[in-house]
């Protein structure tokens, strides 16, 4: 196992990095109870404090559940952690339920912003889509939170962006696979084009049925593409 020696500025924080990297790359898996205080002071070379105190915050993300008595153990995607940092790939399951989500919040947000759009909002949807340097995940990001600013409800847009923030290390990856596919790439796009013409059109039927479609696309596309895989 090769693990890399701690000892700089902020040792606990560097810790948290380690055991990350180890759930990340298989070392430790979810359900595992990781090594006690002790092994894990003499495997990264660190005090117990540190260890401790890296504990605490992995428990703090949802990362790991601490059980008297018994020990510290690696947790799954928690639904309820929505709102702190990820580390963890989601299920299947987990995919399924946050494009759940995403279908109800993001079609009507599609619908919303197709009546509150502005020509200002418009031209920077369009400047986005025709930027062929700025491709993969951050530009779908940016794509969707710009129809989430242009539905004109605050509480909207913190809620994708939530949603996205959850998601984001496994759309990350979906992008990495499908970037070999330039058929895959250039239908995604497509879609994207096609959302913003409904929504400039200011057609919210349709808005909200092509963001249906493409949710839709990408979920089955992510499935298949990255987590069978995983």
């Amino acid at each position: 196992m090769n693990v890399e020696k701690i000892r700089n500025k902020k040792v606990s924080d560097r810790v948290v990095e380690q055991i990350e990297l180890m759930i990340e790359s298989g070392e430790f898996t979810i359900g595992e109870k990781l090594p006690s205080v002790r092994e894990l002071c003499e495997l990264f070379g660190v005090g117990r404090s540190a260890v401790r105190d890296a504990i605490t915050t992995l428990k703090g993300k949802g990362t790991v559940e601490v059980k008297h008595g018994e020990g510290t153990y690696i947790c799954g995607f928690d639904s309820s952690s929505l709102f702190k940092s990820q580390v963890l790939l989601p299920s299947i399951k987990d995919v399924h339920e946050l494009f759940q989500v995403r279908k109800i919040l993001e079609t009507g947000m599609a619908e919303m912003a197709s009546i509150n759009r502005s020509e200002e909002m418009i031209s920077e949807m369009e400047v986005l889509l025709s930027n062929q340097t700025d491709t993969g995940w951050g530009s779908d990001y940016s794509f969707h939170m710009l129809i989430a600013k242009a539905s004109g409800n605050e509480i909207l847009l913190q809620l994708v962006e939530f949603i996205s923030s959850a998601m984001k290390k496994v759309m990350i990856e979906f992008y990495k696979q499908i970037e070999e596919d330039i058929s895959l790439v250039r239908k995604i796009d497509q879609q994207h084009v096609t959302i913003l013409q409904a929504i400039k059109e200011q057609n919210p039927k349709l808005a909200g049925q092509e963001m249906m479609l493409h949710l839709t696309t990408v979920e089955t596309l992510l499935k298949s593409s990255v987590l069978e895989k995983a």
